[in-house]
């Protein structure tokens, strides 16, 4: 008993030694060791130790992961070694290699030139895993960015040289189902991806929100199918739900001159599933028309889009003008029969359109008229037979949720003395149309306080249109006119007429919420029998947009020089 005692006494001794020791022995010194690239003023300043402190070992621990979370190293840790009255502390690390090169496979959507600027890792340092964790995470957050969101790295091999694997899922087959009417190469023709193509959701989700905006169906969902261990393939599943697509409509418009008009449609906008439309109808008033069109307006490259169809107007009461200034009133009777196609070039920004056009016109019933007045109307009555092409390149952005971009249109109008016709004259004009967003120019000088979004913005819209033809003389029906709710919103329809024209419209548009926006707007141009630039009339003014189930709501109140107009109708004027 009395040795265990003893024994008891002297362990408890020990211990207590070693926590005096552990209380009281202060650090003398701290360095490192192992380090040939990486400073040692770099290592120790992360450290808290340090000489003149007391010696702790968590302390030690906890610093010598700290070294190790740095990420330049493979290997850290600590020794003590007597010096003095204390201790000297060593931290011994071990450098990981120095890069000798990044190589990138799998990756056919950037180069490996492209991806580098994204790593910050360069060839010639000491291989850091937290730098090359975030170099791999700026790499995705581009795919990500750019649309790609499937991409992802699933290897990672770090030597001298390091190697990154980069895995970019690829469509092996687009499925469609749940169409029972539409034609399966309908829908398909609306989706860009190719066997082979990675997904792009940015483009991928414009093109389906596209396909929804055919009107063909309630509802397009959208599912994924990968194949083998390595997820490199995978099949794109669409289903979609069909409705209704034929309809019939209530035409309404209303204008300060022509007044109250309206009429009845029938249309399908899918007519036998195959993506034609066909409408007929009819509008009733002081300028009553009818109409029947069949097309199919679908083209690319591959594809031809066509449309014919057939129209008769009938104008009672419909004022002549001189130059803005009222002659008299007369009645029209205009019957028409057109047939067109056309197709886009292997550039698809470019397309173009061929219509043969025939139009039998009667003027006839002048009364109210002023007195002095000159009767150039009743001579063109006849036949006008024309061949017109229009060429347009088209750099709208697709994927935009708003217009934005510009479209250019080139048109030529001959007209032909064949299967008789009565006239021979060449006409030509163009049209430029620009969209661009004023958020960023805005937010630049003035706190908008999120008033537009990226997808809803303040748009600047403008359209230039300028013709001429080789005629000083056309036909009235021919003839360029300027003057209504889509040319001069100020004045009356067909104020002003001739062989040459120029025309500017000016909008700015601000949405107040998704479904309601406001535009200001400025218009001005001329049409006359000679190029006058100086001669021009303009007129400025105000109007809503709404959004309905039926289309955009548009109703503009115009200021001319002389009178104001309201306008009621249903789209934007360009």
């Amino acid at each position: 008993m009395r040795h265990k005692f003893f024994l008891l006494l002297a362990l408890l001794a020990v211990l207590c030694s070693q926590y005096a020791y552990a209380q009281d022995v202060q650090i003398t010194s701290v360095g490192v060791i192992g380090n040939e690239r990486v400073a040692t003023e770099y290592i120790l300043g992360v450290v808290e130790t340090k000489p003149g402190s007391i010696l702790s070992r968590d302390l030690l621990q906890k610093d010598a992961d700290t070294i190790y979370e740095q990420g330049f190293f493979s290997y850290a840790d600590f020794d003590i070694r007597p010096e003095g009255g204390g201790v000297s502390i060593m931290f011994t690390v071990q450098e990981n290699p120095v890069i000798e090169s990044i190589s990138f496979t799998g990756n056919t959507i950037y180069t490996a030139e492209q991806l580098s600027k994204e790593v910050f890792s360069q060839p010639g340092t000491v291989f850091n895993r937290q730098f090359f964790r975030n170099d791999m995470n700026r790499i995705i957050e581009k795919y990500n960015k750019d649309g790609y969101v499937m991409a992802r790295i699933s290897d990672v091999q770090v030597g001298g040289s390091i190697y990154v694997t980069i895995i970019e899922p690829k469509v092996r087959d687009v499925i469609i189902q749940g169409n029972t009417k539409t034609k399966t190469y309908v829908i398909r023709r609306e989706i860009k991806l190719k066997e082979g193509d990675p997904l792009n959701m940015i483009h991928f989700r414009h093109q389906l929100s596209k396909l929804h905006g055919l009107g063909y169906f309630e509802d397009v969902g959208l599912a994924y199918d990968f194949f083998e261990d390595t997820g490199s393939f995978f099949d794109l599943i669409i289903t979609v739900k069909e409705k209704r697509t034929a309809a019939i409509g209530l035409n309404l418009g209303y204008g300060t001159e022509s007044g109250l008009s309206g009429g009845l449609t029938y249309s399908d906008s899918n007519l036998f599933g195959r993506g034609m439309n066909f409408e007929i109808g009819f509008n009733e008033g002081d300028e009553a028309s009818y109409w029947a069109t069949f097309s199919s307006p679908y083209m690319d490259a591959h594809t031809f889009g066509w449309r014919v169809g057939v129209n008769y107007r009938h104008y009672d009461d419909v004022y002549r003008y001189s130059q803005g200034h009222r002659q008299f009133e007369y009645d029209e009777r205009a019957f028409g029969v057109f047939a067109g196609i056309g197709k886009k070039f292997s550039n698809e920004d470019w397309s173009w359109f061929l219509t043969l056009r025939r139009v039998d016109v009667e003027y006839e019933d002048i009364h109210n008229a002023i007195p002095g007045y000159i009767d150039e109307l009743t001579q063109w009555d006849g036949v006008n037979q024309t061949v017109e092409l229009a060429l347009t390149w088209d750099k709208r952005d697709p994927y935009s949720s708003f217009p934005s971009g510009f479209v250019w249109d080139t048109n030529l109008e001959q007209a032909v003395e064949v299967l008789g016709g009565e006239y021979n004259y060449l006409k030509y004009w163009t049209q430029a149309r620009f969209y661009a967003s004023l958020n960023k120019a805005i937010e630049s000088i003035a706190d908008t306080n999120g008033s537009w979004t990226e997808e809803n913005p303040l748009l600047f819209a403008a359209r230039l249109r300028i013709g001429s033809s080789t005629e000083d003389e056309l036909p009235l029906f021919a003839r360029y006119s300027l003057g209504g709710m889509n040319t001069l919103r100020g004045y009356n329809s067909r104020s002003f007429e001739g062989s040459n024209f120029y025309l500017g419209n000016f909008e700015l548009r601000m949405p107040v919420n998704s479904n309601f926006s406001i535009v200001g707007f400025y218009d001005i141009g001329n049409a006359d029998s000679k190029m006058d630039w100086d001669n021009y009339h303009d007129d400025y003014g105000f109007g809503v947009r709404v959004k309905t189930p039926f289309g955009n709501l548009r109703l503009d109140y115009a200021k001319g020089e002389e009178e104001n107009r309201t306008y009621f109708g249903f789209g934007e004027m360009f």
